[in-house]
């Protein structure tokens, strides 16, 4: 298989992302969609690839091999389905759907046509997750009893502020969890090997009204801008998650403690390069290097010690992990569609807790 021919559907942030990793990964962009012609042509410009196109369907008679949706949550299924029907491979961005009916619809469509999918779960990309992932998974490694963290950003903060994804048309009936909190809970899951299985959470708002997005109007605030969500997993470990797109000087500080008996874990993304490694004789801090012996093989392997390694590159090992799969490589902790079905069962629950105040037992597949 020679280049890839990739089409970008959105030109927001997330699109531009999307094109440049498309770009590193050694994609040719062929396309960019935007909920306006002009809007492609704009966007295609912006981003230094392609050209607009005025719908997928015209992008897709292109005879592209993989789209990458980029659009509002709430139009995921659209895009990802007329993709799939086409025999596409898809990058869809997260929540994969903004209900888990819709979800399990997308997977198992992808799974029936054979086409290979991924959720940006881009954190897992980090090579300080990736030592704590080893170290965790490795035979007779006691295992975390304690798991706990938490995915802080201010965007919100300003009761001026305002975005589609407030509104629960175009976002869906949970925010900041829906957002960021899936992104936590997936790092759990994969670094830690466990699974939850039940959640009790609780939502809330720091602004009680916002701007409506394009027409400036106050409007209430129906999405949470935080929430605290305790959980236990499969192995019998305790933890809990603090989630919030209001907390003011916090840009994007996903950060983790894994603790067991003989060893704990600590991470932040804010300051990747290191892994906090606690013991009870003493602790340490991991620095990331590819030279160090033992040190987790990747591409990100490539980048030398002392170059930080950041969210950017960790997308664009991403992106190219699931060209790798679209070429038939064997891409071992490649987030698919399942992953993203996963995270809305975990969501799905969330919400039916923070209403009702109680447990919820999350459905295992």
């Amino acid at each position: 298989m020679g280049k890839l021919r990739a089409a970008i559907v959105g030109t927001g942030f997330m699109g531009a992302v999307h094109a440049r990793s498309a770009t590193v990964a050694g994609a040719q962009v062929v396309a960019v969609v935007g909920s306006s012609p002009e809007k492609g042509r704009r966007a295609a410009a912006a981003f230094g690839v392609g050209e607009g196109c005025d719908s997928l369907e015209d992008a897709l008679r292109q005879g592209v091999d993989v789209v990458h949706v980029c659009t509002p949550n709430a139009t995921h299924e659209r895009f990802a389905t007329a993709a799939i029907k086409a025999g596409v491979a898809v990058v869809c961005e997260k929540p994969l759907a903004t209900d888990k009916a819709t979800a399990e619809r997308l997977a198992d469509l992808a799974a029936q046509a054979g086409v290979v999918t991924s959720v940006p779960f881009v954190y897992r990309y980090y090579a300080a997750v990736r030592e704590a992932r080893a170290r965790i998974g490795a035979p007779g490694h006691r295992p975390p009893w304690l798991i706990h963290g938490s995915y802080l950003q201010d965007w919100l903060a300003d009761p001026a502020a305002t975005n589609w994804r407030v509104d629960p048309v175009a976002g869906g009936a949970t925010r900041a969890f829906g957002d960021i909190g899936v992104h936590w809970c997936d790092l759990a899951e994969f670094v830690t090997g466990q699974r939850i299985t039940r959640v009790l959470a609780s939502f809330a708002r720091a602004v009680a009204k916002r701007p409506a997005s394009g027409t400036g109007e106050l409007q209430p605030v129906e999405t949470e801008d935080g929430a605290v969500v305790m959980f236990e997993t499969d192995a019998g470990a305790l933890g809990s998650v603090v989630v919030s797109q209001a907390t003011a000087g916090r840009k994007n500080a996903l950060s983790f403690s894994f603790d067991g008996p003989a060893a704990t874990y600590a991470f932040c993304q804010e300051t990747p390069e290191s892994l906090w490694i606690g013991g009870r004789d003493g602790n340490r801090i991991l620095l990331r290097d590819p030279d160090r012996s033992g040190s987790p093989v990747g591409r990100a392997a490539t980048l030398p010690a002392g170059h930080p390694q950041g969210y950017y590159e960790c997308f664009a090992d991403f992106v190219a992990e699931t060209y790798a799969a679209i070429r038939g490589e064997d891409v071992a902790g490649l987030p698919t569609f399942a992953d993203g079905l996963r995270a809305a069962d975990v969501t799905d629950s969330v919400v039916t807790s923070a209403k009702t105040g109680s447990w919820v037992e999350i459905p295992s597949r």
